[in-house]
């Protein structure tokens, strides 16, 4: 089915569901992005040096599998539903409190916590969507539902710019005074969406054969332990890849190229609409080459774009910016691209009693053992400092192409489970475990 036939193919519980999960995942981005806009306003206010700064959205990614552990044993628990409403609304109030930090101490607590409330939302709304949605779809809206994260970005390179151009005198803090206003979505969620039916599923296996959750968490970590090991080891590379050449951005165009308010926004801006393109335009063609295939080709051709993203070659007949700009409107095409697949990857390989936890703990998990890459690029950019400019250019250059050869690694060595039926591979787990019972053998059952 072409792009278009899939989206009308919805029903109107479906893109209710699908729309809250894109929101959560968007405004939760657009929460966190906020911090990297004002890393300089923010060191220069509280007297400490960017990598200061840098630590602390560092602290924030190594916090995210606690959120995502907790919300998502909740999730698997009590519903995917009201778990997303209690931390959207968590996360919303953590960076509203955020603007009234005090000093750099307090400002680190509260990003810690706000990692935890952070790492919540993906798992619940991706296990959500992707359960809520028909099977033939999934890539396309998997490619959709991970852009709601370059989305967000976007979305607060636009705040960053209407704040401080039309009104140049403000604090960094009302950056986080606009972050609580992610709370309102809690209210759309409570009236238009719906239970996920695989969960609901779920709930009735549970009740016929008089399990519970723990037991399904338990029987799926010690069954499939080669599976999390995998992922997470997947998911530490691609959030290497995403952190490595997202967050540091900002910094190293202001920092380092010494840009403005209006050229550091719109050239994110720009890289953040190659990136929702690629997600969107990666995920729909998945669902035909395969996860792993569109994976690969989308980081081999996003390390073609790193120098001229860098600003290392230029393209000919045009200034540095423009060239810059139109490497990251490619790069993150490529970056995003890969990443859109993600969503339906994992909770197509998640073992199906523990959906609502799986993705989104292996995927925080990753974010705890990549949240180093945003600190090391400081320091590396710091130790090859030209003058007293930090050299942001070498070390996103140098971390991103290491990213990208482990994604492609690791992707490369995996499996995938493209297109099967969550509630189909249900039904067969819970026949195999009614057929092998005490008296009865595998061999009696075969």
């Amino acid at each position: 089915m072409s792009a278009i036939a899939l989206v009308r193919s919805l029903n109107r519980e479906q893109r209710s569901t699908f729309i809250a999960s894109f929101l959560g995942w968007m405004l939760d981005a657009f929460d966190f992005f906020l911090v990297t806009f004002v890393t300089l306003r923010i060191a220069n206010d509280f007297k400490v040096a960017l990598p200061a700064i840098a630590f602390a959205v560092s602290l924030t990614l190594m916090l995210r599998p606690v959120g995502a552990l907790l919300f998502g044993i909740l999730a698997d628990r009590f519903g995917r539903r009201i778990p997303l409403m209690v931390d959207i609304i968590c996360y919303s109030v953590i960076e509203l409190l955020t603007a009234f930090s005090p000093n750099y101490v307090v400002f680190l607590l509260l990003r810690a916590l706000f990692g935890v409330a952070m790492g919540g939302e993906w798992g619940l709304g991706s296990s959500l969507a992707m359960e809520s949605l028909p099977t033939e779809s999934r890539g396309l809206f998997s490619g959709i539902l991970q852009q709601g994260y370059a989305c967000g970005y976007l979305l607060g390179a636009i705040a960053y710019f209407v704040l401080f151009t039309f009104f140049p005198n403000l604090g960094w803090r009302w950056m986080f005074v606009i972050g609580v206003l992610p709370a309102l979505l809690v209210i759309y969620i409570r009236v238009g969406v719906h239970e996920s039916p695989v969960w609901e599923h779920q709930q009735d296996i549970h009740r016929r054969t008089g399990s519970n959750v723990w037991q399904g968490m338990g029987k799926a970590i010690t069954s499939h332990w080669l599976v999390f090991l995998y992922v997470i080891i997947l998911m530490t590379a691609f959030n290497s890849l995403s952190h490595g050449t997202q967050d540091n951005l900002p910094t190293f165009l202001q920092a380092q190229l010494k840009l403005g308010v209006s050229a550091t926004s719109t050239i994110t801006i720009i890289a953040n609409i190659g990136a929702i393109i690629g997600g969107t335009m990666f995920g729909y063609y998945s669902q035909r080459w395969g996860r792993r295939r569109a994976i690969i080709i989308a980081c081999l051709l996003g390390i073609i774009m790193i120098p001229l993203w860098t600003g290392y070659v230029r393209i000919p007949g045009i200034g540095l910016l423009a060239s810059i700009s139109i490497g990251a409107f490619l790069l993150q095409f490529m970056v995003q691209g890969a990443w859109g697949i993600i969503p339906v990857h994992l909770n197509e390989l998640s073992p199906t009693d523990v959906r609502g936890t799986f993705p989104g703990f292996a995927y925080q998990l990753g974010n705890l053992f990549a949240a180093w890459i945003v600190f090391f690029e400081a320091l590396l950019a710091a130790g090859l400092s030209i003058g007293k400019t930090p050299n942001y250019a070498a070390a996103l250059a140098f971390f991103s192409l290491g990213a990208f050869i482990a994604v492609i690694i690791f992707t490369a060595i995996g499996k995938e489970a493209r297109g099967i039926e969550f509630i189909q591979e249900e039904e067969n787990a819970y026949n195999v475990n009614e057929a092998v019972k005490p008296g009865i053998s595998e061999h009696e059952t075969a």
